[in-house]
């Protein structure tokens, strides 16, 4: 069980903001008190008894767009994460522990890719594409893997030639053992880091989309979407716009906080057939 008193403060602050936002997230329609979509007063209303964020440019209660945001936001983000890491680190270990003409094919491939700005590449497919939650989810996915990719073949390429992996492939070992027994266990700690850095980046880079028009389309909307939609508001003095802004702030800095606490938990976690 987790023994909240051996917690550093700035953990245990991120652990308490990132599960109030997957709380919203989950229970969302149970929280926001009107639709996501619903117009219930006049334009960029100030915070009231009624309405405690206000309302946006549309008149729709700001609160329950940023719950339901909450919702959006972090669902694509999730997925998209779990796409990359999915994707990125078998990959990697499969190259390392293959190696030759597929390692070679592999990373070229992966600094084609990455020699193309993230945000531009995504921008160019997405122009061309339908700006679908699942086409999110996969261009976002695909294009973070490349990341996950590189740390993984590294750290799998060093763990490869020692000892214990000789001594599964003399045992002679099949290549899933060898990846998911073997090098898996071992490679933990920076993936377990990498984790949180990359949901971090999934936020900002669908934040970054929605804002340029590309990411989750009206009349739903992420985060970023509600700093698109109430932008011009900040001329004016209306909140509205950094709300949203202060949201995607905060759970990025939680959702670090909590990964770096893990990666100082995992660093002696070792792997071997134990």
């Amino acid at each position: 069980m987790l023994d909240l008193k051996h917690i550093p403060a700035g953990a245990l602050l991120g652990l308490i903001i990132t599960a109030l936002f997957l709380f919203t997230a989950i229970f969302a329609p149970l929280l926001a008190p009107y639709g996501g979509g619903q117009i219930v007063g006049g334009v960029w209303e100030p915070m009231n008894a009624e309405h405690w964020l206000g309302t946006d440019n549309l008149g729709r209660d700001l609160l329950s767009r940023m719950i339901y945001g909450a919702r959006i936001t972090i669902f694509i983000a999730v997925l998209a994460t779990a796409l990359s890491f999915g994707m990125g680190a078998i990959l990697g270990f499969t190259a390392a522990v293959v190696g030759g003409w597929f390692d070679t094919i592999m990373s070229r491939f992966v600094d084609l890719l990455m020699s193309i700005p993230t945000l531009i590449f995504g921008l160019v497919v997405l122009s061309v594409l339908p700006s679908t939650v699942v086409t999110l989810i996969l261009v976002m996915g695909i294009l973070d893997s490349t990341r996950v990719y590189r740390l993984s073949r590294a750290v799998a390429a060093d763990i490869n030639v020692m000892d214990f992996v000789e001594a599964a492939k003399l045992r002679g070992e099949g290549m899933g053992w060898i990846i998911f027994r073997e090098i898996l266990p071992n490679a933990l700690s920076p993936l377990i880091s990498e984790l949180g850095l990359r949901f971090i980046y999934a936020v900002l880079f669908l934040s970054a989309l929605s804002f340029l028009g590309l990411g989750v389309q009206p009349p739903s909307a992420d985060w970023g979407g509600m700093v698109k939609e109430n932008k011009e508001g900040i001329v004016f003095g209306i909140s509205a716009a950094l709300i949203p802004a202060a949201a995607i702030a905060a759970l990025a800095i939680s959702v670090n906080l909590v990964a770096d606490w893990i990666l100082n938990r995992t660093t002696s976690l070792k792997g071997g057939r134990g």
